[in-house]
């Protein structure tokens, strides 16, 4: 049975939030899926600062990857990063805490493009990152079409 893209990317996105140990274990939390899209939260914690008493650029990166590792899996096609980058926009202060919103900008074939924005509570932009896709073989979630 084919299911609606909207439903399909909701389903993707909660078995790769409960999968994902490495966000998980941070924090960080999905706030929405979509077809080409996610939105994804995590509060900043006093093991991610670094020897400024900043937020490790690590962390913000991992937060951007993550929104778009769910938005590039969202059609249920297992989909691996080919590039990504990240420019440091503003300092993250030690109680922050920051949203991720990925989008696709680019979608061909097996190839994709995603655009991630990350904001602090006051909606301070504080990176953009933009990561390439690429999509194997297999299924995030199995059974799923």
């Amino acid at each position: 049975m084919t299911q609606d893209p909207q439903q399909v990317a909701e389903a993707v996105g909660r078995a790769m939030a409960a999968a994902d140990t490495a966000t998980r274990e941070l924090g960080v939390e999905l706030l929405e899926a979509g077809p080409g899209r996610a939105k994804l939260r995590m509060a900043v914690q006093p093991k991610m600062l670094n020897a400024v008493g900043i937020c490790h650029g690590g962390y913000i990166f991992l937060l951007a990857d993550a929104a778009f590792a769910f938005a590039c899996n969202s059609y249920n096609r297992v989909a691996l990063a080919q590039r990504a980058d990240i420019s440091f926009i503003a300092k993250v202060a030690p109680d922050a805490v920051l949203t991720a919103e990925a989008r696709e900008a680019a979608h061909t074939g097996r190839s994709g493009v995603y655009d991630v924005e990350v904001r602090d509570q006051d909606g301070t932009l504080v990176g953009l990152f933009r990561g390439h896709s690429r999509e194997v073989k297999g299924t995030v979630v199995p059974g799923l079409t």
